[in-house]
């Protein structure tokens, strides 16, 4: 399969509401599997078709541990359906926001209604890293990342220095073509 290249912040493409998928067909196996050899190559567990420039209800994930065979999870159209009134903390990263690292806190158990590969609904209850996961990545799908659940000078800073890198990346594009 391919590795796709991985949208980054600024890009306003992050910000957009992905549509639903219509019916799983071979193009979207074609889209899981690409987005899983990105995922891993990157490295990260989880990713929304959106990060990759398709703005489908698309994820991936894994959290398998480190040293584990991989256990890859597919999500088309996920909606969360509960999530608990328990929070907890975790240290998240975006591969669409390479290198950032901050506390956010969340619901600490979620249930997730979405499609299978195979097309067939189902529902999965969450707790963990993959309820974190789920979370940060349907986010993605709903045009929020996870640099909106701190605070607002944190994030303007963060907003800031991807701004500024994306500028020197294409001034220095289009000083070598």
């Amino acid at each position: 399969m391919a590795k796709l290249e991985i949208v980054n912040l600024p890009d306003p493409l992050l910000r957009q509401s992905s549509a639903p998928i219509e019916g799983v067909s071979d193009e979207t196996r074609k889209l899981i599997e690409n987005m899983l050899d990105t995922m891993y190559d990157a490295p990260g567990i989880g990713l929304a078709a959106i990060q990759v420039g398709v703005p489908k209800r698309l994820v991936t994930i894994d959290v398998a541990p480190e040293g584990d065979a991989p256990a890859p999870m597919i999500f088309i159209n996920p909606e969360v359906l509960w999530a608990s009134d328990e929070r907890s903390t975790y240290e998240e990263g975006c591969l669409s926001i390479p290198d950032y690292y901050a506390e956010v806190e969340r619901p600490a158990k979620v249930k997730v209604r979405y499609v299978d590969r195979e097309g067939k609904p189902q529902e999965i209850d969450a707790e963990g890293i993959l309820a974190t996961c789920l979370q940060h990545e349907i986010d993605h799908l709903n045009g929020v990342l996870f640099i909106d659940y701190i605070s607002k000078l944190k994030r303007d800073l963060v907003i800031k220095k991807f701004t500024k890198a994306a500028r020197e990346r294409e001034r220095h594009r289009r000083n070598t073509i």
